[in-house]
């Protein structure tokens, strides 16, 4: 439990602040702000910036997944494993657009933590509520000891 109270401190530590300095390249260019964590749950917002939308200045789907893939990947690790865990996969839903200039919140909720596969259910949604997309992920252990990555 030593582990999950020190990831769970730092990311503590990270709440109303921009998720720009991760080891996640690809999440930190998203550029979150972490609002809410626990071992269980975490929430970040972010804004939709034009880069991050397709040629109908949306959202684009593959971002979008990114978000949702890098939120449930930092609840996984607060939740603690002494090992790394990697997605098996990711079943998205894209259920409404949104724009630039939109702030999203992502939530992400452990469903099941197993000796070997957690599952994640998480979403996208607006200020307004209105849901933007919804995915579950199975995350699986590998052999590789966090430790061993500097963690």
């Amino acid at each position: 439990m030593e582990k999950e109270s020190k990831a769970l401190q730092l990311f503590l530590s990270l709440v109303g602040k921009t998720l720009d300095q991760t080891p996640s390249a690809a999440g930190n260019w998203l550029a979150g702000t972490l609002k809410e964590v626990s071992e269980k749950h975490i929430k970040v917002a972010y804004t939709v910036r034009a880069e991050m939308c397709n040629p109908a200045k949306i959202l684009h789907g593959g971002v979008a997944s990114l978000m949702l893939d890098d939120v449930i990947g930092m609840g996984n690790f607060v939740a603690g494993s002494e090992y790394l865990m990697t997605s098996i996969n990711l079943n998205v839903d894209f259920l409404s657009p949104a724009q630039i200039g939109e702030v999203l919140e992502v939530s992400a909720e452990l469903i099941r933590s197993g000796s070997n596969l957690n599952h994640w259910e998480a979403v996208i949604q607006k200020d307004s509520g209105k849901i933007v997309a919804k995915a579950s992920s199975n995350m699986i252990k590998t052999h590789v000891k966090l430790s061993d990555l500097g963690f």
